[in-house]
């Protein structure tokens, strides 16, 4: 995983020591570590006064002030990571970003786009605008993968790989590809296979097995019944039976608002911590 680049996505709260360890890790993986230092800009408080049509706005004399000195504290946090990465000798770079929640994704996406891998820091779960903004960006504006629970510089011994034939499960194949080929296992779970040749071909997940064997990978594929319970929880039973570190699926294979109304798969396994996951869509 060398000479790679990881987003590495954190706010003004995100532990010292958290951002410690990584930087340490993308000095000895030679990993260029770029930090995406996010926070919410002041919202404006505007205040109304009288009854409209008549009525106007008042905004603070010292609203300007208020602003400029929140920007000010971004930009000393951004020092302070800096420093860090310095001090761990971590070949790296920090970008302050100081947005409203709606313009983040945007933020997020572009720096994305320029990178191998993005992991969001287990803290921003405390800060859910951030969290799904920035999870949105990654997914969803940049041809990348989102890792969860773990940081991607942490390699894994045993990988599973939620794969269903979709779009969304190959880019997620794809974009773990370093870290299956450092593997010491990789299973290949097929869940409820439609085995058609229209669907997922006579025999589900023997094509990318057989991709992933020629990459060295040592694969093992099985095909699971989910006996009617939500994919997310076989997925996560699954993977704990075979003593995986990393779950490695696509992202929002149904369409993405009757996932986030109804719940699904992806919503399960970007919910739960107990087990690393990346994502791709």
């Amino acid at each position: 995983m060398r000479n790679l680049t990881t987003l590495f996505l954190v706010n003004a709260e995100t532990p010292d020591d958290v951002i410690s360890r990584m930087a340490e890790a993308a000095a000895a993986s030679e990993t260029h570590l770029s930090c995406q230092l996010l926070g919410p800009a002041p919202a404006l408080p505007m205040y109304a006064y009288g009854v409209p049509p008549y009525g106007g706005m008042n905004i603070p004399d010292n609203w300007a002030e208020l602003v400029e000195e929140a920007h000010e504290k971004h930009r000393a946090r951004g020092d302070e990571i800096e420093a860090i990465l310095s001090k761990a000798a971590a070949p790296g770079d920090v970008q302050p970003v100081l947005c409203v929640p709606a313009e983040m994704k945007r933020q997020v996406a572009r720096r994305a786009r320029v990178c191998d891998v993005a992991y969001l820091a287990d803290n921003l779960r405390e800060a859910p605008d951030i969290f799904r903004e920035a999870a949105n960006g990654v997914l969803f504006h940049s041809p990348i993968g989102l890792m969860l629970n773990r940081s991607p510089l942490e390699p894994a011994a045993r990988v599973f790989v939620a794969w269903d034939s979709s779009e969304a499960a190959s880019k997620a194949v794809h974009a773990a590809l370093p870290q299956l080929k450092a593997a010491e296992e990789v299973t290949i779970g097929c869940f409820d296979p439609v085995m058609t040749e229209e669907m997922q071909g006579v025999d589900p997940g023997t094509d990318v097995a057989g991709w992933l064997s020629h990459h060295g990978c040592k694969v093992t594929l099985s095909q699971f019944p989910s006996g009617g319970r939500e994919i997310g929880k076989c997925i996560q039973d699954r993977a704990k039976e075979t003593g995986a570190n990393l779950v490695v699926m696509g992202a929002y294979g149904h369409a993405r608002l009757i996932e986030t109304v109804f719940g699904g798969t992806t919503h399960t396994m970007i919910e739960q911590t107990d087990l690393p996951v990346l994502l791709a869509h």
